[in-house]
């Protein structure tokens, strides 16, 4: 039996080795906690979620919709384990934080061609590997994959708070979702203006952890801490996060002036998160400026924001479509998940999952597989090995894939439809893709 090294049990690391077994390969599977930590995980499971407990929109109308389903289509461990331990997200995929890593870690565990290895990897092993250690590589082996990048970008990444749900004030927070769409599944905060400013005040007052190693204060613009989007200006908040746009309380139905949206965050619904509000406030400060939000004035705290380094490749430089580096570089080696540039849990999946693909043909001597650019996983495999100038991190989007004509037969075609379209087109490309490399295995 073949055998191939991955390197971290988070997201996208499980689903390489995961596919890597199943197409008959024998899998080590590294993973350095808990015998070392980082300053974000909490528990030894493997696909722990830290920013968030969103796995992005369901709908076929979106990007994250559109690459859920290619995932789910092409069998995915990350996926089914999401589905199967949901917990209610309006139109989204929210899963219950810790029963799916857990159920991750017991899946993969199971797998009877794959051994965990509880110990920290320093160096990069001679044989075919896939490396998906995440944002949080340790400094041992972050060293080594400098020495092969010859660059070193990182940028910075906030977690939400957690806050008990029996803390909150039921007699000011209300139940919904935006628009009314899925279940009412947020509870909402409303403020009116003067409660708006003030907190926009406090927020611009408040202290901040300092950054550490003398690196510089860089996000991704996807996930700025709270603090940050509201030093853009008095009115960002209301314009971002904290929109109120689709959300009027029931008891008036009158639009509020913003919201403070919390998101279930567990099966039980014991805890829920702040939605947006990452945040790089000390741990007093968050304290006492988040519980002047409406309904948050006793909130429990289970688990404060928190501050962390995020490390990626510069994969345009560095890989090939497959996820394999490139020929200048001798070896049987393989990146996965947001070390190569992809932002979110889901575009993390999806490129552990080509990079398990790809590393289970090389070690059994089979050509590699390059996922079809009319796919959302494999325009997004190709933007971020392919971009000229310098690469940020990025998240799946429409503007990835073919797009469709905005008129037919003299009608205009809303974006729901258009988008809709996108996905039908994908989705063909991929079920074809699908098709063709059954009947190459049989």
């Amino acid at each position: 039996m073949s055998n191939v090294t991955i390197i971290g049990a988070g997201l996208a690391g499980s689903e390489a080795a995961w596919q890597a077994a199943e197409l008959g390969c024998s899998v080590e599977l590294w993973e350095m906690r808990p015998a070392k930590e980082t300053p974000a995980h909490r528990t030894r499971h493997f696909a722990e979620l830290v920013c968030s407990n969103s796995l992005g929109n369901l709908s076929l109308t979106t990007a994250s919709g559109l690459l859920k389903e290619e995932l789910r289509r092409l069998g995915s461990v990350i996926l089914r384990c999401a589905e199967a331990n949901p917990v209610p997200a309006g139109g989204a995929l929210g899963v219950a934080r810790e029963d799916f890593p857990r159920a991750v870690t017991e899946t993969v565990h199971a797998h009877p061609n794959i051994e965990v290895v509880r110990k920290e990897a320093t160096d990069i092993p001679q044989g075919p590997t896939v490396i998906a250690t995440g944002p949080l590589t340790s400094d041992a082996l972050a060293d080594k994959i400098e020495d092969l990048s010859g660059e070193r970008l990182y940028f910075y990444d906030a977690a939400s708070p957690i806050i008990h749900r029996d803390s909150l004030d039921d007699s000011v927070i209300y139940r919904a979702s935006r628009y009314g769409k899925g279940e009412a599944a947020y509870l909402n905060c409303p403020m009116n203006e003067e409660q708006y400013y003030t907190f926009v005040e406090d927020l611009a007052a408040a202290e901040l952890s300092p950054i550490k190693d003398f690196e510089e204060d860089l996000y991704f613009e996807g996930c700025l801490p709270v603090e940050t989007i509201a030093g853009r200006g008095e009115d960002t908040l209301r314009f971002g996060p904290m929109k109120p746009v689709g959300l009027p309380d029931p008891r008036t139905d009158r639009i509020p002036y913003a919201v403070v949206q919390l998101r279930q965050d567990d099966a039980e619904d014991h805890l829920y998160n702040i939605v947006g509000f990452q945040t790089r406030l000390k741990w007093g400060e968050q304290r006492r400026v988040f519980r002047t939000i409406p309904g948050l004035g006793t909130a429990d705290f289970a688990r404060m924001g928190v501050m962390h380094r995020n490390t990626y490749l510069p994969s345009n430089h560095m890989l090939e479509a497959t996820m394999r580096i490139r020929d200048d570089h001798d070896a049987p080696l393989y990146f996965a998940g947001q070390l190569t540039g992809v932002e979110g849990y889901v575009e993390s999946t999806a490129m552990g999952h080509i990079a398990g693909t790809n590393v289970a043909r090389l070690a059994k001597g089979q050509g590699p597989i390059t996922m079809p650019r009319g796919t959302m996983m494999g325009a997004l495999a190709h933007y971020i090995t392919t971009k000229e100038g310098p690469l940020q991190p990025i998240n799946s989007n429409w503007g990835l894939v073919p797009a469709v004509p905005k008129r037919e037969n003299g009608r205009r075609l809303s974006k729901p439809e258009r988008r809709q379209r996108q996905a039908r087109m994908a989705l063909s490309v991929l079920d074809e893709f699908i098709r063709e490399r059954t009947k190459i295995a049989v």
